[in-house]
C-alpha cells in the first residue's frame, strides 16, 4: 500500500475514532447547566406563564420567539438570542406535567452531534412559593469541543429572573 492510500484509509478511520470517542465521552460526562430560583408565587401561576410560550417574547430574554403548542411528543419552534443574532431550533417535547415539569430535547442539525435536554421543574414551597430548577444536559460528538459556547448559566439566570418578575407581577396580593 502506497503512502497516499494509507492516508486515504487512516484519516477517515481516525476521524471516525475521534467522533465515536467524543460521543461516548459526552454520554458519560455531559455538559450540565443548572440554575435554581425561588419564585414568590405558587407553581400553577409559574406554569401559566411557562405554558403560554406564544407570549415568551414579552418577557424571555433568551428565547425571543416560540411557536407551537406544548404537547408531549410534539415539537415547537424556538428562536434563541445567540450573540448578535438568533438561532432557531425545533425541540421535541419529552415531558409535560402541568404545574410540575416541561422538558424538551433539541438537536444541532443531526441527532448525536450536540443534543440538549432542557427542563423547567417546579416544586411547591410553603407560603405559596415555587422552587424553580432550570437545567440543560448537552451530549453528543461535538460537545467536548464546544468550549465556552455552552456556558449558558448567565442566560439561564436571566430567564429565571425574568420569569419570576413576570409571575410575581401577575400574582394578586393576599390580605
Amino acid at each position: 500500500m502506497n503512502t497516499v492510500s494509507r492516508v486515504l484509509v487512516t484519516v477517515p478511520v481516525a476521524l471516525v475514532a475521534v467522533v465515536a470517542t467524543s460521543w461516548v465521552w459526552s454520554r458519560t460526562h455531559p455538559h450540565v447547566i443548572r440554575t435554581e430560583r425561588v419564585i414568590d408565587a405558587p407553581p400553577e401561576r409559574v406554569w401559566a406563564v411557562l405554558e403560554a410560550n406564544e407570549r415568551w417574547s414579552e418577557w424571555n430574554p433568551s428565547i425571543v420567539r416560540s411557536r407551537g403548542r406544548f404537547v408531549e411528543g410534539g415539537t415547537v419552534t424556538n428562536t434563541v438570542r445567540s450573540g448578535d443574532g438568533t438561532m432557531t431550533f425545533t425541540p421535541t417535547i419529552l415531558s409535560l406535567e402541568p404545574d410540575r415539569e416541561l422538558r424538551w430535547r433539541g438537536t444541532y442539525y443531526v441527532r448525536g452531534l450536540a443534543d440538549g435536554e432542557h427542563s423547567f421543574v417546579l416544586e411547591p414551597l410553603p407560603g405559596r412559593r415555587t422552587w424553580l430548577v432550570q437545567e440543560e444536559r448537552f451530549v453528543g460528538a461535538l460537545v467536548p469541543f464546544a468550549g465556552r459556547t455552552l456556558d449558558l448559566e448567565d442566560d439561564f439566570e436571566a430567564v429565571n429572573e425574568a420569569l419570576a418578575r413576570r409571575v410575581e407581577a401577575d400574582v394578586p396580593s393576599t390580605p
